[in-house]
C-alpha cells in the first residue's frame, strides 16, 4: 500500500512539473526605444535579457552564445526560423540566411533596436513568417564599447540620449579588425559567420560626411569586387529592387554618400570596402553584403524606422522573388573563380563609368566662420534640392596573380595557420620531410603607414619578385588547396600584395630584418677574395663603383653588396615565407 502510495505521489510530482515547465511566463515585449518615444536605446544587459525573454515566450526564437569577446563576455547569436528547426546544416539545404550585425560601433544603435522590434514582430504574428529566409542576428557585436555607455561622444548625433562607444574593450575599432582578427570579438564572429553561412549579409551603421535629405543610405559591397555572376545579380537585381521596395514604402534612400568637406553635388564615388570591413570579409565567401548608413543629423527615431523598413523590405524581396536564385548564383561565382587562372588583388576607381542619380541634397557653401575666422562648410537645409549627380560606382582591378594549385604553410606560422583553420581552411600536412619545387616570393618593395592604425603600421604598394626553387619542408607543415570554400580567403590574405593580406597587416615583419650580418674589418679580406674568385660578380661591382657615385663612395654599402652575393647572406631575409605550387 505504501509502495502504491509512494508511486502515485511521484507520478503526480511528475505532472506538476511537466505541466510547470510547459507554462511560459507573459513578458512585455514593448523596447526601450517604444517606451522612451524613439529617443532611448536599451543598455547591453536589457538588449540580451529581451532576446532571452523572447526565445522563451515563442518557439521560433532561439538563442545561443559564441566564444568570447574581448570585454570577457560572449558573443550572442539570435535565430528565427517559423519551422523552430536551428540546425543550420538542415536550414541551407531548403532556405535562404541572412545574417544581420548589430553594434559594431554602439553608438550607431540604430539596428541594435531595429532589430529586436523586427524579431518580436516576426514571432508574434505581427508581421508574416517568411517560408524562404532564416534571419540570425547578433544583437550587439562590440560588447565592450557597448558596456562603455555615455550621452557624449557622438559629437554630431541626433540621438539617442546615451550609447556605447566605437572602441571595443581594447579600444579596437572592430569595423577595421575582420581580416587581421586582432580581437576576440572579429574570432567570435568567424565562428558565429561559418557555423551559419549566409547568403546574405547586413550590418547596420550610421554615419555622416555630408548634409542631404534621405536619413537612409545604401552602402552595397562593391560588385566589380564581389564579381561575377554574384556581383552582377547584387548591382542588377538586388540594389534595384530594394530601392524599388523602398519607395513603395515610402522610404526614399541613395547609396552611400561618400562624401567629406565638400557638398555631394559635384558628384561622389562608392566606398570600396576590403577585407578589413565586414562586408569585404563576407565577399571572400561570396555573400551579397550590404551596410545600412542611417544619416546621424535625422532623428533617432526616424533611423531606427528607417532601419526597420530596409530591413524588412530586403526580407520581403529575397522572400517573393530572389530565394530560388541566390544560393545558384553564390555557387556559379564560387565556381568562376576558381576555375579562373588570375585573380585581382588590387583595385582602382574606373571613372571610365558611371551612374547618375536623381540626388535629394541641400544647398552648401563655404562661408566665413565666426569662430575661426576661416572658411567653413554649411549647409542650408531650408533650400532642397534635387539634381542630377554623378556616382562613380564601377571599379577595375589594376594588379592580378596568378592562381596557384596550393600554397605550402610551414608550421612555425602558427598565429597564421590558426587564422586559416578558423576560416574553415582545409590542410594536408606533409607526411615526411621532403623537397618541393615552388614559386617562391621575395619583397622587392612596400611602403609602410607611419602612424598607428588599429594597433599595427601596416604596409602598402607592396611589391614582389617572383622565381622557382626547390626548397626543403618538413614533416608537419600545411599544404592548403585553392580549390576549396575558402578560396578567395586564402588568395585575399595570403598574397603579399592584396590589400588587406596577412603581409600588409604585419603577420611577416620579421622577415623584414636580417638576423645575421658581418663585420667590416674581418669581412673585407674575404669580399676581395670573393671578387677575385668570381670574375662575374667582380665585373658587376666595377661597373656599380663607376655610375653610382654613392655606392662609390660607401665602404658599407660595397661590402654589404658583396656580403650578399655570398653564402653568409641569409635566405630568410625578405623572401615571403608561405611558397607557392603552380598549377
Amino acid at each position: 500500500m505504501k509502495k502504491l502510495l509512494f508511486i502515485c505521489c511521484i507520478s503526480l510530482f511528475s505532472a506538476c512539473s511537466s505541466e510547470k515547465k510547459e507554462t511560459k511566463t507573459t513578458y512585455d515585449f514593448t523596447t526601450t526605444f517604444e517606451k522612451s518615444g524613439g529617443t532611448q536605446t536599451p543598455t547591453y544587459a536589457e538588449v540580451i535579457a529581451f532576446y532571452e525573454n523572447l526565445a522563451e515566450q515563442y518557439d521560433q526564437i532561439h538563442i545561443e552564445t559564441v566564444g568570447l569577446t574581448d570585454s570577457g563576455k560572449p558573443l550572442h547569436l539570435v535565430t528565427y526560423n517559423p519551422d523552430g528547426n536551428f540546425d543550420f546544416e538542415n536550414i541551407r539545404k531548403e532556405k535562404i540566411v541572412l545574417l544581420v550585425n548589430n553594434g559594431i560601433h554602439p553608438g550607431e544603435s540604430d539596428g541594435i533596436d531595429a532589430t529586436m522590434m523586427l524579431l518580436r514582430d516576426l514571432a508574434n504574428g505581427t508581421k508574416e513568417a517568411p517560408k524562404n529566409v532564416v534571419i540570425s542576428a547578433i544583437p550587439v557585436y562590440n560588447v565592450g564599447g557597448s558596456l562603455n555607455r555615455n550621452s557624449g561622444t557622438r559629437a554630431n548625433q541626433n540621438g539617442p540620449e546615451a550609447y556605447g562607444f566605437r572602441g571595443n574593450a581594447q579600444n579596437y575599432d572592430l569595423n577595421r579588425d575582420f581580416i587581421k582578427s586582432d580581437t576576440r570579438n572579429a574570432k567570435a564572429f568567424a565562428e558565429i559567420f561559418h557555423k551559419v553561412q549566409p547568403d546574405v549579409f547586413v550590418d547596420n551603421h550610421v554615419s555622416n560626411g555630408a548634409d542631404y535629405q534621405y536619413t537612409l543610405t545604401h552602402l552595397f559591397t562593391q560588385h566589380n569586387k564581389l564579381g561575377h555572376e554574384a556581383g552582377t545579380f547584387l548591382h542588377e537585381t538586388m540594389m534595384p529592387d530594394l530601392e524599388a521596395t523602398l519607395l513603395k514604402n515610402e522610404w526614399d534612400i541613395t547609396p552611400y554618400v561618400n562624401v567629406f568637406g565638400r557638398t555631394p553635388d559635384s558628384g561622389f564615388s562608392q566606398f570600396m570596402d576590403s577585407p578589413r570591413y565586414s562586408t569585404g570579409y563576407t565577399t571572400l565567401f561570396n555573400t551579397l553584403g550590404l551596410m545600412v548608413e542611417t544619416h546621424m543629423l535625422k532623428p533617432y527615431k526616424q533611423r531606427v524606422e528607417g532601419t526597420y523598413a530596409l530591413m524588412d523590405a530586403l526580407i520581403e524581396n529575397i522572400e517573393t522573388k530572389q530565394h530560388s536564385d541566390i544560393k545558384n548564383i553564390r555557387k556559379k561565382t564560387h565556381d568562376s573563380f576558381v576555375n579562373a587562372k588570375t585573380y585581382p588583388v588590387q583595385w582602382t576607381l574606373d571613372r571610365e563609368q558611371k551612374s547618375v542619380l536623381n540626388f535629394k541634397g541641400f544647398e552648401g557653401e563655404f562661408v566665413t566662420s565666426e569662430l575661426t575666422g576661416q572658411k567653413r562648410l554649411k549647409y542650408d537645409s531650408n533650400k532642397p534640392f534635387t539634381k542630377d549627380v554623378d556616382y562613380f560606382n564601377y571599379f577595375k582591378a589594376t594588379k592580378e596573380v596568378t592562381v596557384p594549385k596550393a600554397y605550402i604553410i610551414p608550421q612555425g606560422w602558427h598565429n597564421v595557420i590558426e587564422l586559416l583553420k578558423l576560416n574553415k581552411v582545409t590542410f594536408e600536412t606533409i607526411k615526411k620531410d621532403t623537397i618541393v619545387e615552388v614559386e617562391v616570393y621575395h619583397i622587392k618593395d612596400f611602403k609602410t603607414h607611419t602612424n598607428p592604425y588599429e594597433g599595427h603600421y601596416p604596409h602598402y604598394n607592396t611589391e614582389v619578385t617572383k622565381s622557382t626553387q626547390k626548397i626543403g619542408f618538413r614533416k608537419g607543415d600545411f599544404i592548403a588547396n585553392t580549390n576549396q570554400t575558402a578560396f578567395r580567403y586564402l588568395l585575399e590574405t595570403l598574397e603579399p600584395e592584396a590589400v588587406d593580406s596577412f603581409f600588409n597587416w604585419n603577420f611577416f615583419d620579421t622577415i623584414l630584418q636580417q638576423k645575421e650580418g658581418f663585420s667590416a674589418y674581418v669581412f673585407e679580406d674575404e669580399a676581395k677574395e670573393l671578387l677575385q674568385n668570381n670574375p662575374d660578380w667582380k665585373a658587376e661591382f666595377e661597373q656599380l663603383k663607376a655610375s653610382d657615385e654613392t655606392f662609390a663612395n660607401s665602404a658599407r654599402q660595397q661590402l654589404r653588396w658583396i656580403y650578399m652575393k655570398s653564402n653568409h647572406y641569409e635566405k630568410a631575409h625578405l623572401r615571403y615565407p608561405i611558397f607557392r605550387i603552380a598549377r
